[in-house]
């Protein structure tokens, strides 16, 4: 399954992607990806996730969040994006992309058509994985 692209996803989907991942479809593992995954591509930290378990009746710890985040990361799931220092933001478009950084609202937006010039060659032994451009924007 094609995870740079996430539609709208059912259980079922989510259950085979989970396993697909290697990761054990737990409950709270399901609970998060469906509000993940389960609306289209979107970005996310560990505490607006946490509270859209809140808003939906149900508890996962905080702790759980991040935990759920970076394994889905690890498995390749999500991508990370450390925008403030402090806080990380997850995407669930894990294809080669930037983003506008919107500073008086800590949100993200997808952009494409970036091109980056110059990039050197990597060290022996490496791959460029990606270049995560990321355009700051504030009010005019």
């Amino acid at each position: 399954m094609d995870c740079s692209s996430h539609n709208v996803m059912t259980e079922a989907e989510i259950r085979t992607m989970l396993a697909d991942a290697g990761l054990r479809p737990t409950r709270q593992r399901i609970l998060l990806a469906t509000l993940l995954f389960g609306k289209g591509d979107r970005h996310v930290t560990a505490e607006t996730l946490h509270a859209e378990v809140a808003a939906v009746g149900e508890h996962v710890s905080l702790a759980t969040v991040y935990n759920s985040l970076h394994q889905f990361k690890d498995a390749g799931l999500l991508r990370e994006l450390a925008i403030e220092g402090t806080k990380a933001h997850f995407d669930t478009n894990t294809s080669n992309h930037n983003h506008f950084y919107l500073e008086h609202e800590g949100k993200l937006m997808d952009i494409d058509g970036v091109r980056v010039d110059g990039v050197p060659e990597p060290p022996e032994g490496m791959r460029v994985s990606h270049i995560d451009v990321v355009i700051r924007l504030v009010k005019a």
